[in-house]
């Protein structure tokens, strides 16, 4: 079955093209389908296009679809071409005449826009919950390692004194401005696009405000116009809030991977969270972290490629559209298990707390010498070449105990003040 059917049948071939994996990947949006539905349904009872009792015989009948589709039994077969046409089948079986009126004053293309709208909504207060959850891990850690020092590097040469305190800190507060995006991303996707039909409204006289206080959108996407342009715009500003965690965590996974290497040896983690070589017997490899770099890395590019696809479409429905289904539900599902894994694997990372024993870290309070000589009186350009003298002399010394104090440095980490920071976002 085919909404757009006439009665002339379609080339097998130009189906499967058409279709593609439309019907896999319409099997998780379906319950967001019905939801709207349900909406749409009230809404026409309440102009008057069905009676009170069609009404509640539609909604009645789209709670049974909802149900199979909670219980994991609800199928798109192949003889259908979406989500969309097998629910107003089993509509039209279960209600005959009352069930071909569901799509009276709308059109397939606004039943994907606010599946899709709704979907991401959901989806990205999921990645928010866990992105909060991975947060306080990250906190939690900090506190906890906050006074066990390690070295900085900036050109991946040895820089200055910082801490297991101070670096898990960071990721943590670089999530905070991650989920700003993910954030605008949600507001973007909370306009309602219902009624739009096929981009240029309807003759019925609709009731738009009522489907969006029903389906809890915050707003109204007014013109239809726009709401049809949504199509896409939606998806890539969910994309860029996701490719914003995403880039946290892929630069968290790399610092993991090179302080789990035997050259830094700063981390480690018990021998269950790693896994070995097929021939080097001694091998701990971090393939959790390795993947979660690389499957995050994919997802940065997603934004990039959703542009791609949208680029130079005019105004109006294009079955370009389709394929951004393509990319980002299996995206979404991609980053909540980066996330997941991180959550699960972090609070179990053993810090060494000897690190700076190493001669090689003898230099990492040039700084701080420095900056002694500068509160004693020197000039820091002539306190800056004392000190270079002495290193290039190999005469520096100095001892290993970072004084600093000022806000978000080793001494005080404002742990608490980034805690509430993060409470700012509902």
């Amino acid at each position: 079955m085919k909404l757009w059917e006439k009665g002339m049948k379609t080339n097998e071939k130009i189906d499967r093209f058409t279709v593609g994996n439309d019907r896999e990947l319409d099997l998780v949006l379906a319950e967001y389908d019905v939801r709207a539905s349900k909406a749409h349904a009230n809404m026409l009872g309440s102009i008057g296009l069905l009676t009170k009792e069609e009404n509640l015989a539609m909604i009645s009948a789209l709670d049974e679809v909802h149900d199979s589709i909670e219980k994991g039994e609800f199928t798109i077969e192949g003889s259908f071409e979406d989500m969309h046409s097998k629910i107003e089948f089993l509509l039209i079986q279960k209600l005959g005449d009352t069930g071909k009126k569901i799509h009276t004053a709308r059109s397939r293309n606004d039943q994907v826009l606010v599946a899709m709208q709704l979907f991401i909504k959901e989806e990205l207060q999921s990645v928010k919950k866990q992105v909060k959850e991975l947060f306080e891990v990250l906190l939690q850690l900090a506190d906890k390692n906050k006074k066990v020092l390690l070295p900085g590097y900036t050109h991946l040469q040895v820089a200055m004194p910082s801490s297991f305190g101070l670096w898990f800190s960071a990721y943590a507060e670089s999530l905070i401005d991650d989920l700003f995006f993910v954030d605008a991303a949600l507001r973007v996707a909370d306009q309602n696009p219902l009624g739009s039909a096929a981009g240029y409204g309807s003759s019925f006289p609709i009731d738009r405000e009522m489907t969006t206080r029903e389906l809890n959108f915050s707003t109204l996407k007014y013109n239809v116009v726009a709401a049809q342009m949504g199509r896409g715009k939606v998806e890539k500003a969910a994309a860029v809030g996701m490719a914003g965690v995403a880039s946290t965590l892929s630069k968290l996974s790399m610092d993991i991977c090179l302080y789990m290497s035997q050259n830094f040896n700063f981390i480690s983690f018990p021998d269950d969270l790693t896994t070995g070589s097929s021939i080097m017997p001694h091998k701990k490899n971090p393939d959790v972290f390795e993947l979660v770099r690389g499957k995050c890395n994919v997802i940065q590019a997603l934004p990039n490629e959703l542009t791609l696809l949208l680029t130079n479409l005019p105004s109006g429905y294009h079955r370009d559209l389709q394929v951004t289904k393509n990319s980002l539900l299996p995206a979404l599902q991609e980053l909540k298990a980066c996330l997941d894994i991180l959550t699960f694997s972090l609070p179990k990372a053993v810090v060494r707390e000897d690190i700076l024993e190493d001669p090689k870290y003898d230099l990492l309070f040039t700084v701080d010498a420095l900056n002694d000589l500068v509160v004693q009186g020197i000039p820091f350009r002539d306190a800056y070449k004392q000190i270079a003298l002495e290193v290039e002399e190999g005469k520096f010394k100095f001892g290993k105990d970072a004084k600093h104090t000022h806000q978000g440095s080793i001494g005080n980490l404002c742990l608490q003040e980034i805690r509430d920071k993060m409470k700012l976002i509902s």
